[in-house]
């Protein structure tokens, strides 16, 4: 089969890289794709960007494509996936209301106490004295978040109420502005990614990611520097304990109300004294964590996503994984995750070894060479036959990579390797 990728970061790459070691996927069509990309699958231009379903759907039929596979969050929200269905090709991702559990925190949030999912308590706010007094209600360390999509970055955790306060205030600044102020969770955290076909749920493995720029879980919120998988610190059952108490009842939920999810449910978990307690849902594959989900996943990609496309999934046989264990580490550009260098010349990047690059903010400058071209430039994924090697391999490969001003985090999955994560 031929298939359609919709998006240019480092998660697109890792799915056209699977999509391309599958024996049944002919050709890979990504848009607009990025200079990795490009060295896989043919890239097209997407004049409209990747919320402009006209040439989205254009681009599949004259492609001839069987698949589209919609990665980034904004055209899910924006109805790509609908323009596409309605279009006559089968799709992997949710329809406009279905990524609503991505799109609104606060409907999220209402799903969730419709199908019984464990979660924290929240309140939905309009103004700032609505704030104000949620955070009283619920103490610190508070969590803001912004109701609607903010590319990661949307979240503030801190003991700091003037810094919460000043964050709901800009969330509410913004057009039809809403703020959701949540229970903070206590524990370690955990990302699982279910395949949805409106129906039928296959989980992935787990895979914790760090969100935090700095070493220590220091500084602001990013779109994430890292992940590993597998957890084997992670409670035994944990897997099929989520799908029963969360993704289940969400997507029965979503089916009950008319709004069928078909794509992938991202679920953050926070592993609490009291159990498992959903932080949040996504509409698509998250990112760092689907580069190391995904190297690890042996069952071709392509048959799946056409499974869970075509409300198929039932028919899957059970998911074969690797043993290894892989970790992916972000390179970021100066002064990331506030307004990122750009243009900066980059080299040096790793070949074998057991470390691969996937690009995420790259470009080609006028005379070919790759350049920084966005916050999260770089995500080095390696594996190894322990947490210990992969760690060993992906820093070597960061540590040979040449990108003025570069920052990445340095403690990427060493507390798992020491065995210091408890629940």
């Amino acid at each position: 089969m031929k298939v359609l990728v919709v998006g240019s970061g480092a998660r697109e790459h890792a799915i056209v890289r699977s999509l391309c070691l599958d024996p049944s996927v002919d050709e890979v069509v990504a848009a607009p794709g990025n200079p990795g990309i490009a060295d896989l699958a043919r890239c097209v231009a997407l004049p409209g960007g990747v919320t402009d379903a006209d040439s989205v759907v254009s681009l599949a039929l004259d492609a001839g494509v069987d698949l589209v596979v919609i990665g980034p969050e904004a055209p899910l929200v924006a109805g790509v996936a609908d323009a596409v269905r309605a279009a006559g090709i089968a799709c992997f991702g949710p329809s406009a209301d279905a990524a609503m559990l991505e799109g609104s925190k606060a409907f999220a949030k209402s799903v969730m106490s419709s199908a019984e999912v464990p979660t924290g308590l929240a309140h939905v706010c309009t103004t700032m004295e609505e704030v104000a007094d949620a955070l009283d209600a619920l103490g610190a360390p508070h969590v803001v978040k912004d109701d609607g999509l903010a590319a990661g970055k949307g979240v503030v955790v801190t003991d700091d109420r003037a810094e919460a306060l000043e964050h709901a205030r800009e969330c509410l600044a913004k057009p039809d502005g809403a703020v959701v102020i949540e229970e903070y969770l206590s524990g370690p955290e955990v990302s699982l990614f279910c395949l949805c076909d409106g129906s039928t749920v296959v989980p992935l493995t787990p895979a914790q990611d760090f969100k935090r720029v700095g070493d220590g879980d220091a500084g602001p919120n990013t779109g994430g520097m890292g992940a590993y998988s597998p957890l084997g610190w992670a409670p035994d059952g944990l897997v099929d304990d989520v799908v029963r108490r969360v993704a289940q009842p969400v997507i029965d939920e979503m089916a009950r109300r008319g709004t069928p999810f078909v794509g992938v449910l991202f679920i953050g978990l926070a592993l609490t004294p009291r159990g498992p307690r959903v932080i949040e849902f996504n509409a698509r594959f998250g990112d760092p964590e689907t580069q190391v989900v995904l190297t690890r996943l042996l069952t071709p990609l392509g048959g799946l996503l056409l499974a869970a496309a075509t409300g198929r999934l039932e028919e899957v046989p059970p998911l074969r994984w690797s043993a290894e264990h892989a970790v992916t580490v972000v390179v970021a550009a100066q002064s990331y995750p506030a307004t990122p260098r750009t243009g900066d010349p980059i080299t040096g990047l790793p070949a074998g070894d057991g470390a691969y690059v996937l690009h995420a903010g790259t470009a080609l400058d006028a005379s070919g060479q790759l350049v920084s071209a966005g916050g999260r430039v770089l995500s080095v994924v390696a594996t190894g036959d322990t947490l210990a090697s992969a760690r060993e391999r992906a820093y070597a490969a960061v540590s040979g990579i040449d990108l003025p001003g570069s920052h990445h985090r340095t403690d990427i999955a060493l507390l798992a390797e020491r065995g210091e994560i408890t629940i």
